[in-house]
């Protein structure tokens, strides 16, 4: 039977290239794709030479900068499954900008953290039962940036992840990853029944994200974005899933980071406050 995939950030780069390869794989899946242009993306797949026998693509709009489209996109998602099972959860979307004007749709946050944390772990709400229901897989996408947090001060997160605080583009990234990281361990312990596991592609300087960060393929690593994507896609294969869950990380040359890498991420009062449940978020946003 195909295997189901809801995906986010799957119009270019990194995400469309693993999508690209899952559907030139002999298993079938049905892919539902949450994109902010529909027709582009729509086009983009289209012009892709696989067997549309085997594998199905249903694309529905979602901007991450606003709430209200990810509650439009969760119900489209949930229409479309009906009964069947959703088996991976792909989160890929990822945002570079720096906190230099007022946050997207009034949010007291700077849009980099809307797009890489909180809409997306919002998208988790909404899926939630389902998700449980169908032990789903969660692939996490994210980044060696985690590391970065200014100073190694947690604190931090609460000044630079502000709107308006103009912190630059490096400092907001490696603190919405951060936070990012801290969701996926909060849903492993809130989602026990499914398998939630965090992802690095690897140093990727040909995706326009890296681009601006002025990020080269002549750097020691670098690699391509085929092989970003089938770094990615060890994450929806992987077998050897250490028993601790608070490793949970897998590296993009297939092993397990170890906790000492990310050990500031593992403190669970830190998880909590950074995240919401369904209802904090939406009294904090509006939507209530």
């Amino acid at each position: 039977m195909a295997k189901t995939v809801v995906a986010t950030g799957t119009s270019s780069g990194l995400g469309f290239e693993a999508i690209k390869q899952l559907l030139q794989q002999s298993e079938p899946y049905n892919f539902i794709l949450g994109v902010r242009d529909t027709a582009k993306a729509q086009d983009e797949y289209d012009r892709l030479d696989f067997d549309t026998k085997q594998h199905t693509i249903t694309i529905f709009p979602l901007d991450l900068l606003s709430l209200p489209s990810v509650q439009s996109f969760a119900q489209n998602v949930l229409s479309q499954l009906g009964a069947q099972k959703l088996d991976y959860l792909f989160l890929c979307a990822g945002m570079l900008d720096s906190a230099d004007g007022p946050g997207p749709n009034g949010s007291p946050w700077c849009s980099g953290y809307v797009v890489n944390h909180l809409a997306q772990h919002y998208l988790i709400h909404l899926l939630r039962d389902t998700l449980s229901v169908s032990q789903s897989r969660v692939v996490v996408v994210s980044s060696g940036a985690i590391r970065n947090v200014r100073g190694q001060d947690p604190a931090t997160l609460d000044v630079d992840l502000k709107a308006n605080s103009k912190a630059g583009v490096r400092a907001v990234y490696s603190a919405s990853k951060f936070v990012q990281l801290l969701g996926a361990f909060y849903w492993r312990r809130e989602l026990p029944s499914c398998t939630i596991i965090a992802v690095s592609p690897g140093l990727i300087p040909s995706t326009k994200l890296a681009t601006d960060m002025g990020l080269s393929m002549d750097m020691p690593d670098a690699k391509s974005i085929p092989e970003g994507a089938q770094n990615l896609l060890r994450a929806f294969t992987a077998t050897d899933i250490p028993s601790d869950p608070e490793q949970l990380f897998l590296t993009s040359w297939g092993e397990w980071w170890p906790k000492d890498v990310y050990s500031l991420a593992l403190d669970q009062k830190l998880q909590r406050k950074w995240c919401l449940t369904k209802e904090e978020i939406e009294q904090a946003e509006g939507l209530a």
